[in-house]
């Protein structure tokens, strides 16, 4: 009963992750032109490594940009711009079990922000002043690209997604709207099968692991990195 308990009430959190005006693209029944042909994002050729630097020291993360090149290529560019760096893990889940570590809000790094609206915010691209959203990116192993903009859950085809909610993964927050993550992420305290399928998983803690153990609420990441790979292009990759 916690587990169910606890997934609902996550479920329920990340969709008031992003204000519901932010005007996400509709879903669109999985169509491959919601990806990286068709967007604006630069997608992830290949595989790239972050390391964050956080209060509580160093966690370093794989990213895969084969089975899903637009939302690993989302987070590298982030990176790259340096909208992580001073930004709070807002969100920390370990009661009544471990669930998730949350942050990658832009609008945490902000000390003008009240920590009651940390959550809420998206990457503003400073070209246009908009919010930056990207869809809802899925790969089966069947298949030999992803699937863009709906969930995928029917039964038995989790079983053969490319990345699944292990204990370590990493993964796009969202609104109620598929299409709606922009920044901010999560990292899997335990293995979380409910969301496989509903969440895009685009790499995992490869080390320190034990780091993320110890994030409490508002504790800081204080700079990401990228140190090996990254290599972003425009279009399929």
């Amino acid at each position: 009963m916690a587990r169910i308990w606890l997934s609902r009430l996550f479920l329920g959190g990340l969709l008031l992750l992003v204000p519901f005006s932010l005007g996400a693209c509709a879903a669109d029944g999985g169509s491959p032109d919601l990806g990286c042909s068709a967007s604006s994002t630069p997608c992830l050729k290949g595989t790239a490594t972050v390391v964050l630097q956080t209060s509580k020291g160093e966690v370093q993360l794989q990213l895969d940009g084969a089975a899903a090149p637009l939302t690993a290529g989302n987070f590298v560019d982030l990176v790259n711009r340096g909208t992580y760096n001073g930004t709070v893990f807002h969100r920390v889940v370990r009661e009544p079990v471990p669930f998730v570590v949350q942050g990658g809000d832009p609008a945490s790094a902000d000390p003008k922000v009240s920590a009651s609206q940390y959550g809420l915010g998206s990457f503003l691209d400073p070209a246009s002043g908009e919010a930056r959203l990207i869809p809802l990116e899925i790969k089966r192993s069947d298949e030999p690209a992803p699937r863009y903009g709906e969930p995928v859950t029917a039964p038995g085809v989790t079983s053969k997604l490319d990345l699944v909610h292990q204990r370590g993964a990493l993964a796009m927050a969202r609104s109620a709207d598929p299409n709606s993550a922009s920044a901010q992420f999560y990292v899997a305290l335990q293995a979380l099968p409910e969301l496989d399928g509903r969440y895009a998983v685009f790499g995992r803690v490869s080390k320190g692991m034990e780091v993320v153990d110890q994030i409490r609420q508002g504790d800081k990441l204080i700079k990401a990195s990228v140190v090996a790979g990254g290599t972003l292009v425009q279009g399929k990759p």
